[in-house]
């Protein structure tokens, strides 16, 4: 755009494709790669004040959240030993409705384990297994970096004791944590785009918002990777319980 505001290039990108395109990808993505502005990342902040809460339980049957029709679900744990002054362990739900590009953080999990727990994972499993069970899911992504490694064979063999079937996702993730969340979470905050359950408010993730800087500090932010993670990873599909699903014929009457 020019500096009044209007396309520098119409015929290739209308002023409605330009405001879809802000809307996608945020102001300071948008500042930076579409208008070559370059925006200090030390000037980034999640702002809380940009999350829409809501109270609506998740509709199996219809497959909505109040009015909003959902597309996805991912299922995201973030682990560490759960003791004390470590990383926080964390397990979170995000829905999401791709066709307005909403996404609803549903539930999170922050989990405790005493000092003197001879099995700190295994009994983490056991929680996270009864969270999986509470919200009728069966699929989780696991980041398997570090001490997640071992994760996926222990919640396999308790699932099995508890007679749970799961599905698996190792997830290794290689960028930085401060880049992961940014990338993840501030477009999304900064376009209207993020909605949190009210039961979210009874967390430590809005603090973990507060305090957050893309250049790291010494606050906890475990949350806010979970959160991320979820959103990066390929959702589960979901359609309202009991629709049928159709069969596409693809023509293939044509010559090339």
């Amino acid at each position: 755009m020019d500096d009044a505001g209007n396309p520098a290039w119409p015929e290739m990108f209308p002023i409605e494709k330009i405001h879809e395109m802000q809307d996608i990808v945020g102001p300071r993505h948008f500042s930076a790669q579409m208008m070559l502005e370059y925006v200090d990342q030390e000037r980034v902040f999640l702002d809380p004040g940009a999350v829409h809460f809501y109270s609506d339980d998740f509709d199996i049957h219809t497959a909505r959240i109040g009015d909003n029709n959902i597309s996805g679900v991912a299922l995201y744990w973030d682990p560490s030993s759960g003791r004390q002054n470590h990383d926080g362990s964390v397990c979170v739900l995000v829905y999401r409705d791709d066709k307005s590009r909403n996404i609803f953080v549903h539930d999170i999990l922050y989990m405790d384990v005493s000092d003197d727990d001879l099995h700190p994972l295994s009994s983490q499993c056991e929680t996270v297994i009864d969270f999986m069970r509470q919200h009728n899911l069966t699929r989780i992504g696991i980041e398997t970096n570090g001490i997640g490694n071992a994760l996926p064979e222990i919640i396999r063999n308790v699932a099995n004791k508890n007679q749970f079937p799961i599905n698996i996702t190792n997830i290794s993730n290689h960028i930085k944590k401060e880049t992961r969340i940014l990338n993840a979470l501030e477009p999304l905050l900064s376009t209207g785009h993020v909605y949190m359950h009210n039961k979210i408010k009874q967390t430590i993730l809005l603090s973990e918002m507060l305090s957050w800087t893309p250049i790291g500090s010494k606050e906890h932010d475990d949350g806010l990777d979970a959160v991320a993670g979820a959103v990066s990873m390929m959702p589960n599909p979901i359609r309202p319980f009991g629709a049928r699903i159709t069969q596409i014929r693809a023509n293939t009457e044509f010559k090339i």
